[in-house]
Order: C-alpha cells, then sequence, then structure tokens
C-alpha cells in the first residue's frame, strides 16, 4: 500500500530537526596503515516516526558504520547527528551510554547474551543498568517482554540451551527492556534459517505497528522490499532510496 505523506515540520525537535533521526553531511573517516579510508561520504538520512528502514548493500559499504552514527557507538568525523531532542554527536562518552540505555534499542547479529545469566535476567539488565524501572518491577517486565516474544516458558534457562533463533527472540525482548522509540538492529537474521528468518522480520513488523522505529541493516533484499523503505549505501554513500508501494 502507498504511504501518506509526511507533514510539514510545524514543531521542529529542540536543535531544529524536523525528523526523529536526522544525519547531516555525516563523514567518517579511518586511519590505516594504507592510508585515510572513508567509510561514510557526506551521508545525508532522515527517518520519520514509526517508519521501518532497511539499510542494504554490500561487505564494506558502510551500512553498519551508518546506523553506528545513530546509536552512537562510533562517531562522525565531520557532520551532525540528531536523534529526537539528542545532538548525539555532541555527547561525551558517558552521557552516550546513558543516552543510549534509555533511547535506543541496540540488535547485533551475534546476540551478545551474557551467558552467565538466564534468559530473564539478561532482559532485566538493561533495567538495572540505566535504573529506569523499580527493582521489584524488572522481573515482571522481563516476563513480559519474553511472553511478547514467546520465550517466556525458556525464561529460567541460560543462552547455551536455546536454539539461535531462540536466543534473538530474547535479544529483541532485551532491546525492548527500557521501551526505547528507536530499535536499531545489525544484520539481526544473518545467522538464522529463512523461516526464523521470517518469524523475526513479522516481529519487527509488528513492533512497528505498535509505534516503534526501527532500522535494520540486512544483505537480505527479500526481507527489505518487505520494510517501508530500503536505503541502499554503496561506497560510503546513499545511492538510492526505494519505498514499499
Amino acid at each position: 500500500m502507498a504511504l501518506a505523506e509526511q507533514p510539514a515540520c510545524a514543531e521542529p525537535y529542540r536543535h531544529g530537526n524536523c525528523h526523529l533521526i536526522e544525519l547531516k553531511n555525516v563523514v567518517k573517516v579511518y586511519e590505516t596503515p594504507a592510508g585515510k579510508f572513508y567509510a561514510l561520504r557526506g551521508i545525508n538520512l532522515q527517518v520519520d516516526t514509526h517508519e521501518f528502514v532497511a539499510v542494504i548493500g554490500k561487505s564494506g559499504s558502510g551500512k553498519s558504520t551508518l546506523i553506528n552514527m545513530i546509536t552512537g557507538i562510533d562517531r562522525p568525523t565531520s557532520g551532525e547527528v540528531f536523534v529526537g531532542d539528542t545532538a548525539v554527536h555532541r555527547l561525551s562518552e558517558g552521557q552516550m551510554a546513558i543516552w543510549r540505555g534509555k533511547h535506543i534499542g541496540v540488535i547485533f547479529q551475534f546476540f551478545q547474551l551474557l551467558p552467565t545469566l538466564t534468559l530473564v535476567e539478561n532482559v532485566m539488565l538493561p533495567m538495572d543498568f540505566c535504573n529506569t524501572y523499580p527493582p521489584r518491577q524488572r522481573y515482571e517486565r522481563a516476563m513480559y517482554l519474553l511472553e511478547h516474544v514467546n520465550m517466556a516458558q525458556h525464561a529460567h534457562k541460560l543462552p547455551s540451551a536455546v536454539s539461535g533463533g531462540q536466543q534473538q527472540r530474547v535479544a529483541i525482548a532485551r532491546a525492548l527492556a527500557n521501551d526505547p522509540p528507536i530499535i536499531v538492529a545489525d544484520e539481526p537474521t544473518g545467522n538464522l534459517d529463512s523461516k526464523t528468518a521470517n518469524q523475526v522480520f513479522d516481529l519487527f513488523t509488528k513492533l512497528v505497528e505498535e509505534g516503534k522505529t526501527i532500522l535494520m541493516v540486512t544483505h537480505d533484499q527479500d526481507l527489505a522490499r518487505r520494510a517501508t523503505r530500503a536505503v541502499l549505501v554503496a561506497d560510503g554513500e546513499i545511492k538510492d532510496e526505494l519505498r514499499r508501494t
């Protein structure tokens, strides 16, 4: 179905950005033994609330570096990154960790669950770190989120006792722990079979319907076509943007 036109910017965010996420002329340069490597070359990108954006491109194209600018995992060499009312590129390291914990849920390709904690304890961890819910409510919320991803029955198992697809579901629950408005996923289906990958994608679609904004790096063209918008990155530049019709 066709997407509705975005309304004009009547009430910009604190720094003047009209969109939930805005990258303005973002450049990222790495110093290597062979010289300077330009991972990003003047990226401009806007993402609005309730969008599901797939970032696609070949290995080394700059797509993971791009989303690392948004999460603050990496910093631009030059340019500006705004997420809501926050100028991400201006945050100190201490400010960055606190801000990211409360505003962005990050999902990785390799799950990164702590192996010595049970699944429910892994989901509770962001709440403990950011102190976002009263301690006595954290277990209840973690169980609610595990139920949301159909993993409550495995709550007290260690990550090694469940499959890769199940671990990714728990990683999604953990990313939702502090109820962030934005979910950023870097190749979240890269280690999953096609059936499980589709299940994870369906869960992302449901989260967007519930009000989340999602950016997903993927090499899977078929999954990317199901997002509301696909952004093609090559040689550190956005080469094309495709909207679902």
